[in-house]
């Protein structure tokens, strides 16, 4: 449970968002990282945490210089892109840092990168049928080769030749140091897609959109083997000389062994000389094709370190598999879309399902955010819901008009459908599991009808069993948005867009009384954990909490500026955590009204929030595909505002000591610390009584932010003529270290523009006081003259 402590502060503990939206990946030679092109950047992501650590492109949002294809060095230390508007960039990837960038002459984008061995020769491949060579030292263009026809779609070095293909599906080999053409391999009938080099035969593989892989002599020039394969592959990798596989006893080895992958969402692997294939996965977590011609697998890598290969989906999926037991070691989400709904599960919530724009709903392992895809549904999953009575229960809806049961085995964390109910006729827009118990779950949807389901008493892993409805009712006018059970599983409550709640008992599904007030349509409703009060949030930007004694409303909190989309819950009913389609997410005190906090994170809609049981962890979700994970910061921040109380206190002591004790210069630098202008004027008075010598030495020797600090104070006394003598003082020594270079201050024009001012004032007021005064020393030698020259009168 919650603690019972207000909280008052949350920050963001982690971000996770898209990484790879399409486009070239690369795997480091260690298999740490990856390098996934998406859209303006190319994003580094930890394996292991699943985090980005870096971007590679674009550093500001508005700038749409999107990147073309990119390619990783050998030795792993480079990374060069070629972008939208035609430039060549090199980095540093590690540090993130730009070192070159040089115009590319292509006509037209850059589609295909390839360095050689050393990496001091580029090779680009373009859409207007040419291949470049480019010499990285001076970032010249040394050679324009041509033949090719149509958009380059594939580029490769081996040795000093460099091999391209194009759209006329020939394969062709220059010499990249005098420019030469020396091969024209013509095999192909469709685009080439993969070359894969074998040095100990000096033999070529390749493979197409024509369902066939080809082994070539690049020696004469001529096909050793055509192997059909039956599917359009797009992704081609050597293996290791020996390796193991399931369904083999011993070690393969002899021969050249591919793995292949293609429309099938399979990958394969073929002993060529010999072509046959040695081994079939068969439980690919990507599924097929859906068109002759369309997309599964689009790129497949292999990190010998790691002895493992990686898929990478068209639906942006990176699955990586050991390959000895082709077990999936590891699957990560590369672009999720809007994220429409997650729930918390597993013994202590450490897992996170979500529902984006898919039919897979997600399986988020929470400590490395490893991914599993739940298969089943036919068309988009819509909503999910768990339950507090048995947290290894998942339900999910969807547009295919059905719900499905799923459950999750407490030891591999491995999650299974186990029931199925395809009782509505349009998409089922939200669902309920009772909390109580496991007896019964909740559905409603688009045909304005709630059903109430039973769950069977024996949930079996290995078994899809067929779900009944107990109890069906026409809720709503117009569609239904929310469903919710109360605590002790006897209460339900719906909210549509006929800008109405309901509430109904669980028995019978009886209507027990509707709740108007809302002037829009109910997004969401929740009853409290604690009290007999439901809340709903609308479209109409608030949110109301409702009496279940007599159905009034007792409170409307009003903030956000937008549609409130979801609404929990914290603290034992005290707070509330609501989601806006503004984007903000808001930390709400029930009893005062008052919002507390306002956090944003997130670039559009939040469509979902999820709590933890403990209610330290608040995951949102929304329209931008960002997971924002927010973490309870409260106890924190109050410590840390506690220390910083003590920590004021002493120092405050220590400056009256440092006063009463006539340590003036050590005072000055702490009341300067302490950000006290008025003590610092003070002390400063005192110090010039003495002298400006201790005042200079002092002052040279504070560091940049202190005298930046004193210098924006002695422009404020400036204003005041009181005060202008100790202003005029450090304002000089400061420009003294203003022109040596010592010191330099941010933004130093506009306080020169402040200081000049009232500086010219202040001269001006001076001269005329010296002038009154020479003036008056005038006078008074006048006077003195005329006394001495009638001398005895004035004796008299």
């Amino acid at each position: 449970m919650g603690s019972r402590k207000l909280k008052e502060s949350f920050e963001v503990d982690a971000k996770y968002g898209a990484f790879y939206t399409g486009g070239q990946v690369e795997w480091t030679s260690d298999g740490q990282q990856l390098l996934c092109q998406c859209g303006a950047v190319v994003k580094v992501v930890d394996i292991e945490q699943g985090r980005i650590i870096t971007s590679l492109g674009a550093s500001e949002e508005e700038d749409e210089d999107t990147i073309n294809t990119f390619v990783l060095s050998l030795d792993n230390e480079q990374v060069i892109s070629n972008h939208r508007s035609g430039l060549f960039k090199l980095w540093k990837w590690r540090d993130g840092i730009l070192i070159k960038q040089w115009r590319s002459v292509h006509k037209g984008p850059v589609s295909r990168l390839a360095l050689n061995k050393d990496g001091l020769v580029l090779a680009s491949g373009g859409t207007d049928s040419s291949v470049r060579i480019w010499d990285l030292q001076h970032q010249a263009c040394t050679h324009n080769l041509r033949g090719s026809q149509g958009v380059i779609s594939v580029v490769q070095f081996n040795n000093d030749m460099v091999f391209a293909a194009g759209d006329d599906s020939a394969i062709r080999a220059w010499n990249y140091i005098t420019g030469r053409q020396q091969l024209t391999l013509s095999g192909h009938f469709s685009k080439v897609t993969a070359l894969v080099f074998c040095q100990d035969t000096n033999q070529l593989l390749s493979c197409g959109r024509d369902r066939v892989i080809i082994l070539w002599d690049l020696s004469s020039g001529n096909t050793v083997r055509t192997l059909p394969v039956f599917e359009s592959l797009e992704g081609l990798v050597l293996l290791p000389q020996k390796f193991r596989v399931p369904g083999h006893m011993k070690e393969l080895k002899g021969g050249i062994h591919i793995a292949a992958a293609g429309e099938r969402g399979v990958v394969r692997i073929w002993e060529v000389t010999r072509g046959c294939e040695v081994f079939t996965q068969s439980d690919s977590l990507v599924s097929k094709a859906t068109e002759e011609g369309s997309l599964a697998i689009v790129q497949l890598l292999f990190n010998a370190d790691k002895s493992s290969l990686a898929v990478i989906s068209v639906d942006h999926n990176i699955i990586m598999h050991q390959l000895a037991t082709f077990t999936c070691e590891k699957q990560m989400v590369g672009f999720s879309d809007e994220v429409l709904d997650l729930v918390m599960l597993g013994t202590g919530d450490s897992h996170l399902a979500v529902a984006t724009n898919s039919m897979d709903i997600k399986l988020y392992r929470l400590k490395d955010m490893s991914c599993q895809l739940l298969k089943g549904h036919t068309d988009l999953v819509l909503t999910l819901a768990a339950s507090t009575s048995n947290p290894l229960l998942l339900l999910s809806g969807g547009k295919d008009n059905s719900v499905r049961l799923w459950l999750m085995d407490p030891q591999s964390c491995a999650i299974n459908c186990v029931g199925v109910g395809s009782r509505h006729t349009l998409s089922v827009g939200s669902v309920a599991l009772s909390q109580l118990s496991s007896y019964f779950f909740l559905s409603v949807s688009q045909d304005l009808c709630i059903k109430l389901w039973r769950i069977p008493k024996k949930l079996n892993p290995d078994e899809v069993q067929s779900l009944n409805v107990d109890l069906t009712e026409i809720a709503h006018d117009k569609d239904i948005n929310s469903v919710c059970i109360s605590p002790n599983d006897k209460l339900i409550a719906t909210g549509s867009q006929d800008k109405t709640a309901k509430l109904w008992s669980s028995e019978g599904l009886k209507l027990l009384g509707v709740l108007r007030g809302h002037r829009r349509g109910v997004w969401f409703v929740q009853f409290s954990p604690v009290d007999q009060v439901l809340l709903s949030s609308s479209a109409d930007c608030s949110v109301k909490l409702w009496a279940l004694g007599d159905l009034t409303c007792i409170k409307t909190l009003e903030g956000h500026e937008s549609s409130v989309l979801r609404a929990q819950f914290i603290s034992h009913g005290m707070q509330l955590v609501t989601a806006g389609a503004d984007g903000l997410l808001k930390l709400w005190n029930i009893k005062t009204s008052e919002c507390m906090a306002t956090f944003d994170e997130h670039d559009g809609r939040i469509w979902t929030l999820a709590v933890s049981k403990d209610e330290s962890l608040v995951i949102s979700g929304g329209s931008d595909s960002n997971l924002v994970l927010w973490r309870d910061v409260t106890e924190k921040r109050q410590e840390e505002a506690e220390e910083a109380r003590q920590k004021l206190v002493l120092q405050e002591q220590e400056l009256a000591n440092l006063l009463k004790s006539d340590r003036l210069l050590s005072a000055l630098i702490l009341a300067l610390s302490l950000d006290r202008p008025l003590q610092v004027l003070q002390i400063i008075r005192e110090v010039l009584k003495e002298g400006q010598e201790g005042l200079h030495y002092t002052i040279r020797h504070l560091d940049s932010d202190q005298k930046q600090a004193l210098l924006r104070s002695a422009t404020l006394w400036n204003c005041n003529s009181k005060n202008c003598h100790p202003a005029q003082v450090v304002i000089s020594i400061l420009l003294d270290d203003l022109s040596s270079g010592d010191l330099k201050v941010q933004a130093f024009s506009s306080t020169l523009e402040e200081t000049l001012p009232y500086t010219d004032r202040h001269f001006k007021r001076l001269t005329q006081l010296l002038q009154d005064l020479h003036l008056l020393q005038y006078a008074f030698y006048q006077m003195h003259n005329e006394r001495q020259g009638g001398g005895s009168t004035l004796k008299q």
